[in-house]
């Protein structure tokens, strides 16, 4: 897991993320801003946030709707104890500089700046990216895709800017695809999202290059609901990657984000995530997509860090010949409770889907798959491969695997595989009679176990989850 750059001579710059430490992800700034900002959710917040981005009457009422029903529902009664959430107690709206929105990472606020480049985003950014957003607390304070991209029509934009600027594509999309209500979490984050990406590809438009965005949170009790819109228009391609990270401060913060991807016909869309929020975050999550006729999707996606996780990406398959990959990882580690999985949903026919899920638990962390497959009457000859593949790394961790199952097509096909357990003593022994220590004969096993998954991922953000693994794997022994 040392040493590794990009070994392509055509990059500018290469990225290596060998020197990211714990600190660097943990290092908050100074918050005295969020004195400016009070704590807890009310109606009066919710009309100011509005208010304060100039946004036009349909947004507050979704804002309002959402609130309505976050009001109205309850905690769900299923997966890890949030009970010690306190929505009280969170901050959330928060700006950390009045200098948001920027195009140059030159306009950053300093302070704010040297946090990205303390985590290789510009550096990224000039290397492999189309374009990068960067999202600190609630705003976006830089956005910005390469000419070469904008000159073909497509779009990569602040999702509060594009709402102002792209209002009618906006509305015909938004809440589209996760409705208001479909849970607490969504109505919360509707009531009060803020920040996030807008990206739309035209029609046979083919993206080569990865676009990503960064969200940050740094302040004590801070929640973070930014909103990810993206549209792949009918024959277009694009790969969209999301980092995520956060302080640890020993007091709870709050991540509600919502992702909704709309994959029109023959269209192919990839979502990658690495979230590495800190054990104080609920990583609340809301990710869905909806795939038409001979459409692809594919969900890539590593959760570490953060205390407990709830996050299972959802694929509606609506079109015939439609296919999706779920591919994910979880580490577990100390006091941490990561349940993710995923949800796919089948209505046309001839659809495939694939979800390879794989876990690591270590330090009494507990990890579990949680996931719906359901095929409707209208799903002929649907095929679902499922498998969970679980690795602990000491006796007192935990490993689940909850599969729900509902199919009333009786020409689909579906399959679900489980495996758990732990490294074998014996290869152990082999690599270490090759002179190769305990703690890096681990870390090679590790590697392996996850190869399938991190070998999707553009190189340098490979060896950014190898790298935040490590980091998880430091101590591993005994």
């Amino acid at each position: 897991m040392s040493g590794i750059t990009s070994q392509d001579e055509t990059f500018e710059t290469k990225v290596s993320f060998q020197d990211i430490s714990r600190s660097d992800l943990d290092r908050p700034n100074p918050q005295d801003y969020v004195k400016h900002f009070k704590k807890g959710l009310s109606e009066d917040l919710v009309r100011q946030i509005s208010k304060d981005k100039n946004e036009p009457s349909w947004i507050l009422d979704i804002r309002l709707q959402g609130l309505k029903s976050f009001h109205e529902k309850s905690l769900p009664a299923w997966g890890p104890d949030i009970s010690q959430l306190h929505f009280d107690t969170i901050r959330y709206f928060s700006k950390g500089s009045d200098k948001t929105h920027q195009k140059s990472w030159d306009e950053v606020d300093p302070k704010i700046k040297a946090t990205f480049e303390r985590l290789k985003i510009p550096e990224a950014e000039r290397a492999v990216l189309a374009g990068v957003g960067a999202q600190y607390e609630s705003e976006n304070v830089y956005h910005n895709l390469k000419k070469e991209w904008e000159d073909q029509g497509v779009i990569f934009e602040d999702f509060d800017i594009a709402i102002q600027k792209y209002p009618e594509l906006v509305r015909k999309y938004f809440t589209r695809c996760v409705p208001i209500a479909d849970h607490k979490f969504s109505a919360l984050h509707y009531a009060v999202f803020s920040g996030g990406t807008f990206l739309y590809v035209p029609e046979e438009v083919e993206v080569t290059q990865p676009l990503q965005a960064y969200f940050r949170m740094n302040s004590m009790n801070q929640g973070q609901f930014e909103h990810t819109l993206i549209v792949i228009e009918k024959g277009a391609k694009a790969h969209y990657i999301e980092g995520c990270s956060a302080p640890k401060y020993g007091s709870e913060s709050l991540h509600a984000g919502c992702v909704e991807v709309f994959v029109e016909q023959q269209a192919q869309a990839r979502y990658s995530s690495v979230e590495n929020w800190s054990k104080d975050t609920y990583n609340l999550n809301t990710k869905r997509a909806l795939v038409k006729d001979r459409a692809k999707m594919e969900w890539i996606g590593g959760n570490l860090g953060s205390g407990v996780t709830m996050l299972y990406p959802c694929s509606i398959l609506i079109g015939d010949y439609a296919r999706v990959d779920h591919l994910g990882v979880a580490f577990a580690n100390t006091d941490q409770n990561q349940d993710t999985g995923a949800k796919v949903t089948i209505l046309g026919k001839n659809c495939r889907a694939s979800i390879i899920s794989k876990s690591l638990s270590k330090g009494g962390g507990t990890s579990t798959y949680r996931g719906l497959i359901d095929i409707k009457k209208s799903a002929d000859h649907a095929i679902v491969n499922v498998e969970c593949d679980a690795l602990m790394l000491d006796d007192h961790s935990v490993s689940d695997t909850i599969p729900h199952i509902h199919c009333v097509n009786d020409t689909a096909s579906v399959t679900h595989e489980a495996k758990a357990g732990k490294i074998s003593a014996d290869i152990l022994l082999y690599l270490e009679s090759r002179g190769i220590d305990e703690e890096s004969a681990k870390a090679m096993i590790v590697n392996g176990f996850l190869d399938e998954i991190v070998k999707t991922l553009p190189l340098e953000y490979a060896v950014e989850l190898n790298r935040l693994i490590e980091l998880e794997m430091e101590g591993s022994i005994g």
